[in-house]
């Protein structure tokens, strides 16, 4: 067996999280109800890139922040418009 070291943190460096959190979100976005996970998917996506966002610079971000715990929260109580309608406004927040 060969033993590797950890595979190094993507940190999305400068304004790269901009495009990294935009690809995301249109992706979850787009499978919010899709059957066979695509809401565990699409919910743990929109976690991922709050946290992202949140990490980097949790001022900056507040607002976007604010909308994808929303749009988490919608998500979950299987509001997909209203999840689509805070997600689209999170992608259009982030520029």
């Amino acid at each position: 067996m060969e033993i590797l070291k950890p595979k190094p943190l993507e940190t999305h460096a400068g304004d790269e999280i901009v495009r990294w959190a935009r690809g995301q979100l249109e992706i979850a976005g787009s499978i919010l109800d899709n059957p066979g996970g695509g809401l565990l998917f699409a919910t743990q996506t929109i976690g991922q890139v709050r946290a992202g966002l949140h990490e980097r610079d949790a001022e900056r971000w507040e607002p976007v922040v604010e909308q994808l715990d929303q749009a988490e929260d919608a998500a979950v109580r299987r509001e997909f418009g209203e999840a689509r309608k805070l997600i689209d406004s999170a992608l259009g927040r982030l520029g």
